[in-house]
């Protein structure tokens, strides 16, 4: 089986070979290609000892990425390839990384000391593929399964849990059954995991195209890292409805259904999380969530910060789940002022939010997503219209106030936000002459009080 390589790739093999040191791409970068796509990375493993492959390559620009473990970064004509030394690993006292490593010879052992079998391929063009653990087969069948033990694997590194999820969502893979106990069976190990690590993942596994299937088969793993998720599985908001799915499920759905954004599809995850705690009855035996959404936000707000997420990201999602059922949904004639104080890009994606919660019960809420789209056809509109979202879109200014006698400043910025006010409650247009004459009337109101 012949694969094509970059030709920075073949080059930094062939200088190897020249030296004497076999030299393979390997783990994703094999992966990727066997399936038809480019790899983001070109990782390179070689029998070369890290200042054999420091010297071999002194007349490049060579980075000690991670010198401790056997890796360099060469760069060769602007690609960035991570060559590794043949390594065995020692004890994995911590759960996430090798104490140790042992460099070898032998490209067997190095590739036997990797995750999943999918990754443990290797490829030069001296010998093509090397696959002694069923890779390529499982690739065939989009299978995930560990190299050797799971139980193992998993226990040198407890990131690799959720590696696969994240690999069963992107790639559509499903995960064989006795990977998939030992990683549920080990899920409590992640708590050895930084947060920063976890949240690369969830992101990845959260954007995938099976993202759906995997949140609900898993989803022991994600509440092991997202605990505030516990209550919503199994459930029951007295809603008067045949249930069809719970809460967790419902809200997995909505995931799936979103536009694919991480800020979107995190949004979607914890859109509910606030509804158990707020869960109240009326006469009815009818459910009600009176606070949930503020209760949510909350929820949002301690989760996203606990896996370090930038400030912005935590921010925006929070938002999302505190304005989920804003006064505008079920009062069209607020679209303006809920424009203003949220913005447009924002609002854009609340009402993805909101189209995405209605679609995901069944059957769909069909009338409140045309709802939906009602109120973001009035939106186009107006921004067609060349709407006023800020006092700095006014037609009129702190000079024109001025000149008509009012003193400079704080009573200009205070006429300023009442002539905004006056645009968005629609007494008035967003006209220079219009703003003018609005801006006497005030005036005159004001000194005869």
């Amino acid at each position: 089986m012949k694969i094509t390589l970059p030709a920075q790739v073949e080059t930094v093999i062939s200088i190897l070979a020249d030296e004497g040191f076999k030299a393979y791409i390997v783990g994703g970068s094999v992966r990727d290609c066997l399936m038809g796509k480019t790899p983001f990375d070109w990782d390179i493993t070689t029998q070369a000892k890290p200042a054999e492959i420091a010297r071999t390559f002194m007349k490049h620009k060579v980075i000690e990425t991670g010198i401790k473990h056997g890796t360099l970064t060469v760069i060769l004509d602007g690609l960035s390839m991570e060559i590794t030394t043949f390594r065995i690993d020692g004890e994995y006292s911590d759960n996430r990384r090798p104490d140790s490593v042992e460099f070898t010879t032998d490209l067997m052992q190095d590739l036997s000391r990797r995750d999943f079998t999918m990754n443990a391929l290797a490829y030069s063009m001296q010998e093509g593929l090397v696959d002694e653990f069923g890779g390529v087969e499982d690739i065939k069948n989009n299978i995930i399964r560990c190299v050797g033990s799971p139980d193992v694997r998993f226990g040198e590194d407890a990131l690799r849990i959720l590696r696969a999820l994240r690999f069963a969502s992107v790639l559509d893979f499903d995960i064989e059954p006795e990977t998939a106990e030992s990683l549920l069976n080990n899920r409590n190990l992640l708590k050895n995991v930084a947060a920063e690590r976890k949240q690369v993942e969830l992101i990845k596994l959260l954007c995938g195209k099976a993202v759906e299937g995997v949140l609900l088969a898993f989803r022991d793993v994600v509440f092991e890292i997202i605990p505030e998720l516990i209550t919503t599985s199994g459930f029951d908001p007295h809603d008067g409805e045949n249930q069809v799915m719970d809460l967790y499920e419902h809200s997995a759905f909505g995931v799936a259904l979103i536009k694919n954004e991480p800020e979107l599809r995190m949004a979607m995850l914890l859109l509910a999380s606030g509804k158990p705690a707020c869960l109240t009855l009326d006469e009815n035996a009818i459910g009600r969530f009176h606070g949930h959404a503020s209760a949510g936000e909350e929820v949002a707000l301690a989760v996203l910060k606990r896996l370090r997420f930038s400030k912005h990201f935590t921010q925006e999602v929070a938002q999302l789940v505190r304005y989920q059922d804003n006064p505008v949904f079920e009062d069209p004639k607020m679209l303006k002022k809920t424009l203003t104080k949220l913005g447009k890009e924002f609002f854009k994606k609340l009402l993805l939010v909101k189209r995405a919660d209605l679609l995901a019960f069944i059957p769909a809420k069909l009338d409140g997503v045309a709802a939906v789209n009602e109120l973001e056809d009035q939106m186009d509109r107006l921004l067609e219209q060349d709407f006023c979202f800020s006092i700095g879109d006014l037609k009129i200014n702190g000079t024109d106030l001025i000149d008509l006698g009012l003193p400079a400043g704080r009573a200009v910025g205070s006429m300023l936000e009442r002539l905004f006010d006056a645009v968005i409650e629609e007494k008035t247009v967003n006209e220079n002459s219009a703003l003018i004459r609005t801006a006497k009337e005030f005036m005159e109101i004001l000194n005869n009080r």
